[in-house]
């Protein structure tokens, strides 16, 4: 271990006295955690009393050429030192420490042509790249933005980016540009079924996952019950996605970040674009502030089912209503050259309305981002965020309404701090505090009226966090990434709160006043990543990260229910825990590095997981915490991956094999039994083919084992009814699912000095008809009730579409 410096060992040994009093709430991450800090502070690679080499900074930016927009995810290499390098960040800004002489730095972007120049290092100075678009570049790859020996040479595994531009041409339900149905299309990825949103990763929940858009959360990313996603493809710039171990400063979730980033806006010149299509429109605007200092960007997207509602013949029909609509705005202003202003916001909103029942429900998300440059080397990021999803329900019977609202809004300050102390290093640091107010479903109605009324019972919680990162290139081939979290949850008042036994009976309850602390949990969350580069094609990498989540989604355990709702940790819901190994093979192939080959195995422990006693119905109202169960949970499996980047065809080939299993003592005599989201085998196929300069092919074939279900497996009859009697929980499976969906593209040719461009995008989802489960219910035969009748409900066959889009 290399020696520190008397003041960090000072400051190091006064930590290591703090972490006893929380080893109750740590578990096995303590002594992973105490190893994780040790690496951290290995920064100083050098004895206090050696004298370390002179270092300079160079620093800049990468921007598009024609929009000034800035690159995140390009790369900017030194050419005479081999393995040194960087990323560049959301802002489009870099910052590299080297030792004093002369460098040729090269900067490069997917799509865009490299860009080399010549720098003489005596002293800190700034470095500016444009990059221009590369044709010939266009279109090669779909999923990521990044170069693949970045990808491959980086510590982190288990992460994948989409580029919103490439993904155009992919085959969706619909038609309409999806970046979450084309994130379930890669590997340890699983759509909830058919038509959804909802995805579970690598064997976690559903509400696992942590999904960000411009760091503000959104708790509901879907529109029209699953059918879309919240995200409109023409607003965004990329999706990043970690199903391993993910980089310290996330947190909150068991299984997955999804950070979505929008777009910053065209620096240079006013901009537009838009698609019509069979269900939606959108139309996007976005054009330069105060002379090129800023930028700004509007995307609205709308559908009109209800439009085409209103011819329908049947009166109930014409009176529904049946839409979603959303909007996307940001602006970004340079106040000097050392500080930047970026405003983010959000809004979607869903009605459905039928005679007998409504229901809206809409994200609202906002965020005001403060950069401040201390130096080339130290960079300063304070962030105001703003979330909200809200929920209500209107049910009518008997000409008598009411309705159930929920809701959940954050409040959050985050400050994080990037400081690049030599070549090779990179450390980070932040803390953050949330304040959410949680108010789960209440009941207004006007009497009478078939249910009674209940008052809004909100839950004040305060959630912190600290961490700390380091990025180290050991060598030319090893790299490190290293990081602590210590993550704070504080349930807070008012209300009571009770606590229950094994069988849910209430025990004691006590009454909190406003502000003061109910239960508080501590927990420290170690993250580990390294690879090995065995040759300058071959990486082999490992990680372990330990997360905690302190939200939670409850859905009824025999169905997916509207009245879904999230509950804080408290004196009975302990946080979940998430304990993650993995290990991949990476490789580029090809003399043009042309392929690329990628095979990861992991291993996830979960703890503190929960669940429905068996038969439990939520109910509005109730206490819900006395119908869960605390149990834990296994998944583990091996993903791969081959892709084709370059050429006339290019797509890939995913597959999964996995399992993910839980264990509760009241749920199945104490036996493992199958998570409803374990599909042991998942694999798609997606092809792109540029058939000619103006057309291009495209299709996706996807195949998976089915749901893991719970059927009955005989009946018995309860005060003169006849009711069946279930077997084992999620000891049955749906039918196999599979799926075929083509497309074609037209793109108008250019014509010189025009800027108004355009395309056709026609597409077939479910192209070979197939008859797919959504649902299997079982019901009495009408003649007999004794016998049991199978019935199967599939969603979607033969769905075409075509959208035409434009730009300007």
């Amino acid at each position: 271990m290399p020696q520190l410096p008397t003041r960090y060992n000072l400051y190091f040994v006064a930590w290591l006295r703090r972490p006893v009093a929380l080893a109750g709430n740590c578990g096995r991450g303590c002594g992973a955690g105490l190893l994780l800090l040790l690496l951290l502070a290995g920064w100083q690679t050098q004895p206090a009393s050696a004298q370390a080499p002179a270092t300079v900074t160079v620093s800049g930016t990468v921007r598009d050429e024609t929009s000034g927009e800035s690159l995140p995810g390009a790369t900017v290499r030194v050419r005479e030192r081999p393995g040194v390098g960087t990323g560049v960040a959301v802002n489009g800004a870099f910052t590299l420490a080297l030792p004093t002489g002369t460098y040729t730095l090269e900067a490069s972007f997917l799509g865009y042509t490299t860009q080399s120049r010549q720098v003489v290092l005596s002293r800190s100075q700034r470095v500016a790249f444009r990059l221009g678009r590369s044709e010939a570049s266009l279109g090669e790859v779909v999923v990521t933005a990044r170069r693949r020996d970045a990808v491959i040479s980086q510590a982190q595994a288990g992460v994948e980016t989409l580029d919103i531009k490439q993904i155009a041409k992919v085959p969706v339900l619909f038609g309409e540009k999806d970046v979450i149905k084309t994130l379930t299309l890669l590997p340890g990825v699983k759509t909830a079924g058919e038509g959804s949103s909802g995805f579970a990763v690598r064997g976690g929940n559903l509400d696992h996952n942590l999904v960000l858009l411009d760091d503000a959360v959104l708790y509901n990313p879907s529109h029209l019950l699953g059918f879309f996603s919240a995200f409109n493809s023409d607003a965004l710039r990329e999706l990043t996605i970690y199903k391993g171990g993910m980089p310290a400063q996330y947190g909150g979730r068991l299984s997955s970040v999804v950070d979505v980033q929008t777009r910053d806006g065209d620096r240079q010149q006013l901009r537009g674009s838009g698609g019509i299509g069979l269900i939606a429109s959108r139309l996007a605007l976005e054009g330069p502030l105060a002379q090129g200092k800023g930028s700004f960007l509007v995307a609205a997207r709308r559908t009109y089912a209800d439009v085409f509602l209103k011819l329908a013949p049947d009166e109930a029909a014409r009176n529904a209503s049946l839409f979603f609509y959303d909007l996307n705005a940001k602006a970004n202003y340079t106040l000097s050259q050392r500080d930047r202003l970026a405003f983010s916001g959000y809004l979607g909103r869903d009605a459905l309305g039928l005679p007998t029942f409504g229901q809206r429900y809409g994200n609202q998300a906002g965020s005001l981002r403060f950069s401040h440059d201390f130096s080339d080397r130290l960079v300063s990021t304070t962030a105001l965020i703003y979330s909200r999803y809200d929920l209500q329900l209107t049910v009518r019977a008997n000409e008598q309404d009411f309705n159930i609202t929920s809701d959940i809004r954050d409040w959050q300050l985050k400050q994080d701090v990037e400081w690049a102390p030599r070549a090779g290093q990179k450390l980070r640091a932040g803390a953050s505090a949330t304040h959410h107010t949680i108010t789960p479903g209440y009941v207004t109605a006007a009497a009478p009226a078939p249910v009674n009324a209940t008052a809004p019972n909100p839950a004040d919680a305060l959630e912190t966090a600290a961490y700390a990162s380091h990025e180290w290139a050991a060598t030319n081939r090893l790299d490190f990434t290293t990081g602590l979290r210590a993550s704070g949850f504080s349930l807070l008042g008012p209300g009571t709160y009770a606590t229950y036994d094994a069988a849910g009976r209430p025990l004691a309850s006590q009454t909190y006043t406003s502000g003061q602390t109910v239960k508080t949990y501590v927990n420290l969350e170690p993250r580990l990543a390294a690879s090995y580069q065995l040759t300058p094609a071959t990486t082999l990498k490992a990680g372990y990260g330990r997360n905690v989540q302190n939200l939670h989604l409850l859905s009824n355990s025999l169905a997916s229910s509207p009245t879904d709702l999230y509950i804080p940790t408290s004196r009975n819901v302990r946080p979940e825990l998430a304990d993650q190994v993995s290990a991949g093979y990476f490789r580029a192939l090809g003399a043009k590095r042309a392929y690329s080959l990628s095979a990861e195995v992991y291993y996830k422990w979960l703890q503190r997981q929960i669940d429905y006693r068996d038969g439990s119905q939520l109910l509005v109202g109730q206490d819900v915490e006395s119908t869960l169960l605390y149990g834990r949970g296994r998944a583990y499996g091996l993903e791969l991956l081959l892709r084709k980047d370059l050429g006339r065809l290019t797509g890939w080939v995913g597959y999964t094999l996995s399992k993910s299993e839980r264990q509760f003592a009241a749920i199945n005599a104490g036996a493992w039994f199958n998570a409803r989201q374990d599909r042991p085998h998942d694999l798609s196929v997606v092809a792109l083919y540029q058939l000619t300069p103006t057309w291009s092919l495209a299709g996706t074939f996807v195949a998976s084992t089915g749901n893991a279900v719970t059927y009955p497996v005989g009946k018995t009859s309860v005060a003169g009814q006849t009711v069946s009697v279930y077997g084992p929980r999620n000891a049955n499976r749906l039918p196999a699912y599979r799926r075929l969906d083509v497309g074609a593209t037209y793109e108008k040719p250019r014509k010189e000095g025009r800027r108004f461009q355009s395309s056709w995008n026609f597409s077939v989802y479910n192209a070979l008809g197939r008859r797919n489960p959504f649902l299997i219910t079982f019901e009495n035969v009408p003649d007999d009730p004794t016998r049991t009748q199978a019935v199967q409900t599939a969603l979607f066959r033969f769905v075409p579409s075509a959208t035409y889009n434009f730009s300007f």
